[in-house]
């Protein structure tokens, strides 16, 4: 089982003069989801190299169990450290993509066309795309085969209105995420702000905010077993 996650390389939060990044419980959770079930993991971001980390998810109130097991080990920090460019990954080397959220992702990768290849790619080749939070907003731009947005018509949750109002930033975002995918016809659900909420459709597994991290990629690696 190979399975690719792919990272925001994007650090500035909007005009605030802030940093952002990628979420370290939405990397770290999956990446041991998957790191248990046997799985080989390649980190990639539009950037390659070091992706940036969003400081406030290392504040002692959001790490877990997980986090700290990530920053303990010294072959996954070496892995973030290195990450391969994205415009160099093909869904042919893997069975499926996962995407951790965190702000940067709306900045960066929404508007990323081998962000937008790559899902294609996956869907087109039967394989499994999976994104959790913010990552979801990734999807705006993806579209069917018969050109229509990737989220007409199907299942789908995000980061909600009300979860980016409590942290503040519904005026800093490009765009809410809630929003996006209810605006490009997605079948947008979700369950009470902060707790685990994850649906799926086919081949597109969406997780609604940190918590839904892990039963995200558990999702994965169970729809992957079948």
């Amino acid at each position: 089982m190979k399975i690719l996650m792919v990272l925001t390389s994007h650090d500035q939060l909007g005009n605030t003069g802030r940093k952002t990044g990628f979420w370290l419980e939405e990397l770290a959770a999956p990446y041991y989801a998957f790191k248990d079930a046997g799985a080989e993991i390649t980190l990639t971001s539009p950037k390659g190299g070091n992706p940036p980390l969003d400081p406030k998810s290392n504040e002692p109130d959001f790490q877990t169990e997980q986090t700290h097991r990530f920053e303990a080990d010294a072959a996954a920090t070496a892995q973030l450290a290195s990450t391969v460019r994205l415009d160099s990954v093909s869904p042919a080397d893997f069975d499926a993509v996962f995407y951790p959220g965190g702000h940067g992702p709306l900045w960066d990768l929404a508007e990323d066309q081998h962000s937008i290849a790559l899902i294609e790619g996956f869907l087109a080749a039967n394989k499994h795309v999976a994104l959790v939070c913010h990552a979801p907003g990734v999807l705006r731009h993806v579209k069917t085969p018969e050109g229509k947005p990737l989220v007409e018509g199907r299942k789908v949750t995000g980061f909600t209105n009300s979860e980016e109002e409590a942290v503040g930033l519904t005026q800093v975002v490009p765009f809410l995420v809630e929003d996006e995918l209810i605006a490009k016809g997605g079948l947008y659900s979700k369950g009470a702000d902060w707790s685990s909420y994850v649906v799926s459709d086919g081949l597109l597994i969406t997780g609604q905010n940190p918590t839904s991290s892990a039963e995200t990629a558990q999702q994965l690696i169970k729809q992957l077993a079948q």
